[in-house]
């Protein structure tokens, strides 16, 4: 009795999750009147699919399930001209997500419910936010678009034929893991690049600061500091502004660092972890400032995904590399923390994926890893420090070094607790 009920959970556990499925998308598509499908239409294409999926696997043959998926084309195919003659014509939309809820269901029960619950799931909102999909493709540039297709060339073209070997003095060169910190980099570059087009000036500081700082905190401080010498009112606002990209450099590079070097996340989360709190909580004391703020300008950020940029990071990536493991060896750790210095003045992130990188080949330990990296964003804070002061003025610095000094204090309070 109980190997019965046992047979019996498993394909009914498969249904009732591909029947969700079904409701999840058919829940959007009922709520539209010029929809081709609604709620129960959808649950029993869902249904089908996995039904169908089971008795092919039954018979030894994949041609039920084909043959179920041309019925159901068909009948859209009927369906959508009976609309045209009508002209009432629709679309494909509805018709699409039907063809894609039939693969669903038929994916839950070959083992795949995980998967197809979260293909669902990314449907119904791409179903869902229709209008503001189409709002972000209207407001796309060209430039926009060109960004987009040079980071799937960066990502998808370049990326798998390059040698995944060590080359090189000490191993310490290897193109695949090189260029795969360039797409990393590169990635959440452009995510910050395309973020702010979305959200625009008129979103407020808050969000120019987040995404000016994962796009280019070093651009956001430039730009906020010239607008804050050029404009006296917004001295309060573009401190603010360059308080909130600096933070978010550690959140993002804590996000490279947990894929890069997962082993060690935990040590570069607490001492970063001291370094966000009081830049957060200074953000935190200028929220009412926030709240007041007009019409904001928009940091210059170039296309983060432009091959030349491309290359040029990847080669000051390697050659930091190079250099540290070099310096590393000749002079130990405090070679490791000279270059982590110099290099992180200028670019942070390819001081701290070098340093990762020795950490991963095991040339450096964990200490004198999280300290370079610490090393790299302290010399980091301190450029920004010095473009706030040269570039924004007395006036500007007055408003921003608290935070930023505060930032670098905790940094230093995480490496000294560490």
């Amino acid at each position: 009795m109980s190997f019965v009920v046992t047979e019996l959970a498993l394909p009914l556990e498969a249904f009732a999750t591909a029947l969700g499925i079904g409701l999840l998308i058919g829940m959007e598509r009922e709520r539209r009147p010029d929809s081709a499908a609604g709620l129960r239409t959808f649950a029993l294409v869902a249904m089908l699919g996995c039904l169908f999926a089971l008795l092919g696997e039954k018979t030894g043959g994949p041609w039920l399930l084909a043959s179920g998926l041309l019925a159901i084309s068909v009948a859209m195919v009927a369906a959508n001209f009976s609309a045209q003659q009508e002209e009432k014509f629709r679309g494909f939309t509805s018709e699409a997500a039907i063809i894609v809820t039939y693969g669903l269901g038929a994916a839950v029960w070959f083992g795949y419910a995980t998967l197809a619950v979260m293909l669902a799931i990314t449907t119904t909102v791409l179903l869902y936010f229709k209008a503001e999909l189409r709002d972000f493709s209207e407001r796309m540039t060209a430039r926009d678009i060109n960004s987009i297709l040079q980071f799937a060339v960066l990502s998808l073209v370049i990326l798998p034929i390059l040698p995944n070997q060590d080359f090189g003095p000490y191993n310490a060169v290897n193109p695949r893991q090189i260029w795969w910190m360039v797409v990393l980099i590169s990635g959440l570059a452009l995510a910050g690049y395309l973020a702010l087009r979305i959200v625009g000036a008129r979103h407020g500081a808050a969000l120019l600061g987040i995404f000016g700082g994962l796009a280019s905190s070093t651009a956001t401080t430039l730009m906020f500091s010239r607008h804050a010498r050029e404009l006296g009112h917004l001295v309060r606002m573009a401190a603010i502004v360059i308080l909130i990209a600096n933070a978010m450099v550690m959140i993002r590079l804590g996000v490279v660092a947990s894929v890069v070097a997962p082993t060690l996340i935990a040590e570069i989360a607490i001492v970063f972890g001291c370094g966000i709190v009081p830049g957060v909580a200074m953000a935190l004391y200028g929220w009412k400032i926030l709240n007041a703020a007009g019409e904001l300008p928009m940091p210059e950020v170039n296309n983060p995904t432009e091959l030349k940029t491309a290359i040029s990071f990847g080669l000051l990536y390697a050659i930091v590399l190079l250099a540290a493991a070099w310096l590393q060896d000749i002079a130990g750790d405090k070679g490791l923390y000279v270059i982590a210095l110099a290099s992180g003045l200028t670019d942070a992130d390819a001081s701290v994926l070098s340093t990762l990188r020795l950490f991963n080949l095991e040339k450096i330990p964990a200490d004198q890893a999280v300290t370079a990296v610490t090393l790299a964003l302290i010399a980091n804070l301190l450029f920004k420090i010095g473009l706030v002061i040269t570039i924004g003025g007395g006036k500007l610095a007055r408003h921003a070094l608290p935070g930023l000094l505060a930032i670098g204090a905790g940094l230093v309070s995480g490496l000294l607790l560490f």
